[in-house]
């Protein structure tokens, strides 16, 4: 979503028109107007004084993937992580030279930003020496959970 969209969002949460929000910057009416609608941007100072007013972040009407209070929006492979996190589940990696198809068994350790420290489980039901890999979330095609596994 743009700034525009988040900018306009935000503004009617708060119920304010366009008119009141500018007279609180001290800008036109048209000059909001032409934020709202992606024309042109606001100086950074404006920015910072419109996520105060409109109780949002400055992270959130700048990028992408924020939610309004500036905490990244997870994933769906995050929070399937999150509920895989400690349990034996099976990963299906996606084919390519680097990493060809493969069906593991793993318990996932943890991940953080694009990779996951997996543990690779030798035998299904019983934990054996088994190894650890750090992976790319990239490379993972599927997880399936093991069935009354926690």
């Amino acid at each position: 979503m743009s700034l525009g969209n988040k900018l306009a969002e935000a503004r009617r949460a708060k119920n304010l028109t366009q008119e009141q929000l500018a007279q609180q910057l001290g800008v036109t009416r048209q000059a909001v107007s032409r934020w709202e609608s992606d024309a042109a941007y606001p100086e950074t100072d404006k920015i910072v004084r419109m996520a105060q007013l409109l109780e949002v972040s400055c992270d959130y009407l700048l990028q992408d993937g924020v939610d309004k209070r500036g905490c990244p929006v997870a994933s769906t492979v995050t929070r399937l992580l999150r509920q895989a996190q400690g349990r034996k589940v099976k990963l299906t990696f996606y084919e390519d030279e680097a990493m060809p198809v493969a069906h593991d068994w793993c318990v996932i350790r943890d991940f953080d930003g694009s990779w996951a420290n997996v543990e690779v489980v030798i035998n299904r039901y019983k934990t054996e020496k088994n190894s650890v890999r750090i992976i790319p979330l990239s490379a993972i095609s599927t997880i399936t959970f093991l069935k009354g596994e926690e």
